[in-house]
């Protein structure tokens, strides 16, 4: 299985060296531009395309891993040669570019995934085997400033993946969203805070800035009877559950007395695993392309993160007027 890899900046060249420890076939890739194409090409030993449409053609999908403006062209340039397709987050530049995309996409019958990567973090697969069904949950995605990325808001670089978590953990539709942010040092908003409540009751509250003095990503989910924490940065997770205690039972854990009775604090710290998120996810999307099942974080993913995404800046926008 060939794929080829569209764009070759920071991310991309990431995106080269991950792709080599997987199962598919790196065909080569391709950069607007030719000095990078000479300088990657020489640096990682890959072949460098000079011509898109000569790779397009080569590979059996395509990696796209370019500005996020240039997304939609290129994924429909690469369904109309019927290329299955993984695409970099945010999925498109707007709402509107991503359904014509996953209708397409649909129409063809063509898989693809798109890289909200967090969901590969070891923080967070680890909690799978946990019934969650968060009642609120906080979030903090902090990072030391960097210019790269300061083309879009805060709210597409760094809050869209905790959106995509929040929405995949919540299952129930967003029913109102309030949102305030500040532009610092860029023409768009770097720091970013939103509240987000859902129909079944449960309330998020996000805050993403890139201008923080040191970084940080986590995430704390309450529920009844459970306190869920997780650190993407450090790939750790760590869960405090109660439990009842059943008659004289006095084994591990403190226990507190409730107005529903006797109740065990268990703190379970899950092993913590070291593994490369990137590539587990464009693996996962090999296993989904040879063995022909569902991608594990589809365009309708990508595209309801965008929906909320652009709600976001919508509601930044009216605190201005």
């Amino acid at each position: 299985m060939k794929i080829g890899v569209l764009g070759a900046g920071h991310l991309g060249k990431i995106h080269l060296k991950c792709i080599q420890q997987t199962e598919f076939e790196l065909t080569g890739f391709y950069d607007a531009d030719p000095k990078v194409r000479q300088t990657v090409s020489n640096e990682l030993g890959i072949r460098a395309y000079e011509d898109m449409n000569k790779l397009i053609a080569d590979s059996d999908c395509l990696d796209i891993v370019t500005p996020t403006t240039t997304h939609f062209e290129l994924a429909m340039k690469a369904i109309e040669a019927g290329k299955h397709i993984f695409i970099e987050k945010p999925v498109t530049h707007t709402p509107d570019e991503a359904a014509l995309l996953m209708q397409k996409a649909q129409d063809k019958g063509i898989k693809i995934q798109v890289g909200h990567v967090e969901r590969y973090n070891p923080g967070f697969r680890a909690l799978h085997e946990i019934f969650i069904h968060p009642g609120f949950i906080e979030g903090h995605r902090l990072s030391v400033f960097n210019p790269r990325g300061t083309d879009v808001s805060v709210v597409l670089d760094l809050m869209i993946h905790d959106l995509d978590i929040v929405l995949n953990l919540v299952k129930s539709p967003v029913r109102q969203v309030f949102a305030n942010g500040v532009c610092v040092v860029s023409k768009t908003p770097d720091i970013c805070n939103a509240r987000i409540q859902f129909e079944n009751g449960c309330v998020a509250n996000l805050t993403a800035s890139r201008i923080s003095m040191k970084n940080m990503r986590k995430m704390r989910i309450f529920q009844q009877d459970a306190y869920i924490s997780i650190d993407f940065l450090n790939k750790e997770a760590q869960a405090v559950r109660m439990e009842d205690v059943v008659g004289d039972d006095n084994n591990n854990g403190m226990t507190i007395h409730t107005n529903d009775g006797k109740k065990r604090i268990i703190v379970e710290a899950f092993p913590k695993t070291e593994s490369n998120a990137i590539r587990d996810e464009l693996q996962d999307f090999y296993q989904s392309v040879t063995e022909d099942k569902a991608v594990t974080v589809s365009i309708e993913d990508g595209y309801k993160a965008l929906v909320l995404a652009w709600e976001i800046q919508r509601q930044i926008e009216n605190q201005k007027l």
